[in-house]
Order: C-alpha cells, then sequence, then structure tokens
C-alpha cells in the first residue's frame, strides 16, 4: 500500500481565465488548469515530478539526518 500525503496548494484566479496553483510546502511545484479539477490534476502531476527529482536528488548525494524539536 502506498502512502499517502497532503500538500497545500495556494490558488489564484487568473485575469485571462483559469487557475494557477503553487504548493506551499514544495517549490517548483506549480500548474495552471481551466478549471478548478483540471488545475487539481495538473497539481498532483506536479507534485509528483517534483518529488521524484528531489528523491532522485538525494540518492546521488550525501546524507545526514538531523533532529530538530
Amino acid at each position: 500500500m502506498t502512502e499517502k500525503h497532503k500538500f497545500t496548494i495556494i490558488i489564484q484566479e487568473e485575469p485571462e481565465g483559469g487557475y494557477t496553483g503553487k504548493c506551499l510546502e514544495l517549490r517548483g511545484a506549480v500548474s495552471y488548469g481551466k478549471t478548478i479539477d483540471e488545475l487539481r490534476e495538473n497539481m498532483k502531476e506536479a507534485v509528483s515530478l517534483v518529488l521524484e527529482a528531489l528523491k532522485e536528488e538525494a540518492q546521488s548525494k550525501r546524507k545526514e539526518i538531523i533532529e530538530i524539536s
């Protein structure tokens, strides 16, 4: 079973029509849709692509885990 994650998307209505979305938790996860439903699906894809890129980058770099209280 895959783990589900929740992300916060800021939605802005565009003057020329449609909507843009930006994920607060993942810089670079941005998309556009003609409708809110289309934007939602496009944002899922954008978030997935950013997460995959981050995963690939993390695998190729030296890592250390730190704990913050």
